[in-house]
């Protein structure tokens, strides 16, 4: 089993700056991608961020250009650097991670944390 737990979430202006962290325990040696999804009550969970072991990244469009996901596999940790925030960035994030390097192929969640980015 993998624990992922999450940090960093809050309040924010628009215009402003989160990190969000994400540590990994337990088994994780097996762990590949890991990445960041995030949901607004009613709508569907979308992925905003993933990365694999070897570093490979995929944003959603909406995103690019504005997050930055990074990850130390030393501290089994993955951050997601997220500036110039948007009242429409506003979601619970959750961390997730799995075995395969597709970051779509998700075997663990996070519980997530609440980002709000007020206008």
């Amino acid at each position: 089993q993998v624990q992922l737990v999450e940090s960093g979430g809050g309040l924010v202006q628009a215009g402003g700056s989160l990190r969000l962290s994400c540590a990994a325990s337990g088994s994780i040696r097996s762990i590949n991608a890991m990445g960041w999804y995030r949901q607004i009550p009613g709508k569907q969970r979308e992925l905003v961020a993933g990365i694999t072991r070897g570093g490979i990244t995929n944003y959603a469009d909406s995103v690019k250009g504005r997050f930055t996901i990074s990850r130390d596999n030393a501290k089994s940790t993955v951050y997601l650097q997220m500036n110039s925030l948007k009242p429409e960035d506003t979601a619970v994030y959750s961390c997730s991670a799995g075995y395969s390097s597709s970051i779509f192929v998700v075997n663990y969640w996070g519980k997530g944390t609440l980002v709000t980015v007020s206008s």
